[in-house]
């Protein structure tokens, strides 16, 4: 019981709601099964990567940075990906928020004391809950026709 008590509750509905919105979209949009594979895989890896302390990350970047091609291909990205930030403003606005609820929840399970792991398992396991609620919200309104 008190496990149930110390979970931010809030913040865990709120990236319930948004992944909800998300499993809405991409099946609104009829997407073929191995995109869904590739949803899920990115999901947890965009959670781990959200979960490692921030001493690797800054470790990480900066083997990024020593060497001028390695540096080339950054900029190259960050071009690239301000490009489909100005081509696809929506979808960009969708992910920033995605990111935001995401952080939040970490976060708040840092202030709650819980452990890396056990976070990321809770993130991941109301994340894919979310994405699952979200298809079946559609698929029960298209089928119910209550959408078209």
């Amino acid at each position: 019981m008190a496990f149930l008590k110390r979970l931010p509750w809030f913040s865990l509905i709120l990236l319930l709601l948004t992944y909800i919105t998300f499993g809405w979209v991409l099946s609104r949009s009829r997407t073929q099964p191995i995109l869904w594979l590739a949803v899920a895989i990115a999901i947890v890896i965009f959670i781990a990567i959200l979960t490692i302390p921030l001493s690797k990350m800054a470790d990480y970047s900066v083997s990024l940075f020593r060497s001028n091609l390695k540096s080339f291909g950054i900029a190259v990205l960050g071009a690239f990906l301000f490009f489909l930030i100005m081509a696809r403003f929506r979808l960009f606005l969708d992910t920033l928020v995605i990111i935001a609820v995401t952080m939040l929840v970490k976060i708040d399970f840092q202030a709650a004391g819980f452990s890396q792991i056990l976070a990321f398992w809770l993130t991941v396991a109301f994340s894919f809950a979310g994405l699952a609620l979200g298809v079946l919200a559609e698929k029960l309104m298209f089928n119910y026709g209550l959408i078209f």
